[in-house]
């Protein structure tokens, strides 16, 4: 009896060392996957949201790679210029076309044609600029032109570091333009006093938020319509009311992965799965529920009432393309620096 339970103990021990050698070769042979978005300043709760979702996908269909999404945010700008100097980004989702083809022109990063790898030029979601002001809209805040009185103290991004900013800036030049067709000097100086009504000028999205909200500066933010809706629900919805004005821009928010950077990291395959998830109907239905409008019809009929009702002009309607943009008006010694100069004589 002693010689058979001798026998048992050994033979439960050699199972238990295989199941663990077993264990261990499955646990060895399950890959960590690690991708990085680098994306513009106030797209963080946006993206807390996504990602889960498809680090759920991923690895439910790859059980050997182990997905994690990392984040980083900050100005597109701003992030841009990280990729530029080495931060290894494995997709950019950004709010603006010129802060990607920067890594095209100044990095040979991507492909001149990296707007034809995706539908709808690489953009799977866009919105317009909208104001949020304090409830009751004591200064009757309604269209771009009211933001031109004295009594009106503006907050939004700085157009050199933002692409929110520089939104806002072609947005209230365009509605300006249409309303003065034949009158360019007009609309300079509408600009000059749109201008200089900012009390501050962030460097991003996000800092612009705080100088608003918890700062209590300005009677007027301007920023992305899925921003500033996304803002008053945080902070209350009876503390602040949103208003899109008739005339406005089309923003467009475009991606890509970064081919050097995808093949250095071995993340191509995820990386491109991940920015064609951005366009599958869940993600269009998170998108949408963060404000944004998307390209999904059926999507977009399901939220229509989160949107008003706006005349959307494009960009390249009014001011050429977005490199003609950036040299005529961003560019040091651009229309934007003598503006504001002109603004303070």
């Amino acid at each position: 009896m002693r010689i058979e339970a001798i026998k048992n103990k050994l033979l439960s021990g050699l199972a238990t060392t295989l199941l663990l050698i077993s264990l261990n070769t499955y646990s060895t042979n399950v890959q960590a996957i690690e991708l990085l978005n680098s994306s513009y300043d106030i797209a963080r709760e946006l993206f807390s949201s996504l990602n889960p979702e498809f680090e759920k996908q991923w690895n439910a269909r790859h059980p050997q790679d182990k997905l994690t999404i990392k984040q980083s945010h900050a100005g597109s700008s701003k992030q841009a210029l990280a990729i530029l100097h080495g931060l290894r980004a494995d997709v950019v989702t950004y709010n603006q076309v010129t802060d990607i083809q920067v890594l095209h022109d100044l990095g040979n990063l991507i492909p001149a044609d990296w707007q034809q790898r995706l539908p709808n030029n690489s953009s799977p979601y866009y919105s317009t600029m909208a104001f949020l002001v304090r409830t009751g809209n004591p200064k009757k805040i309604h269209t771009w032109v009211d933001l031109l009185r004295n009594d009106v103290k503006l907050i939004f991004p700085n157009p050199k570091t933002s692409g929110n900013g520089r939104y806002t800036y072609l947005a209230a030049w365009g509605a300006f333009q249409q309303q003065n067709t034949h009158d360019p000097e007009k609309v300079r100086q509408q600009m000059q006093r749109f201008l200089r009504n900012v009390e501050v000028f962030d460097t991003g999205g996000r800092g612009a938020t705080t100088s608003f909200i918890e700062r209590g500066l300005g009677d007027v933010l301007i920023s992305f319509e899925s921003e500033v809706n996304n803002i008053r629900k945080q902070y209350g919805e009876d503390n602040y009311q949103v208003i899109v004005p008739p005339v406005d821009i089309l923003a467009e928010f475009p991606v890509t992965w970064v081919d050097k950077n995808v093949r250095k990291n071995g993340t191509e395959a995820v990386a491109k799965a991940y920015l064609d998830y951005l366009y599958s109907p869940a993600a269009q239905q998170i998108i949408a529920s963060f404000n944004y409008r998307v390209i999904d019809k059926d999507v977009m009929t399901a939220h229509q009432a989160r949107f008003p009702a706006t005349k959307l002009f494009r960009l390249e309607e009014q001011f050429g393309n977005w490199p003609q943009v950036m040299k005529t008006h961003f560019n040091t010694g651009g229309t934007f620096d003598h503006l504001l100069m002109e603004g303070r004589e």
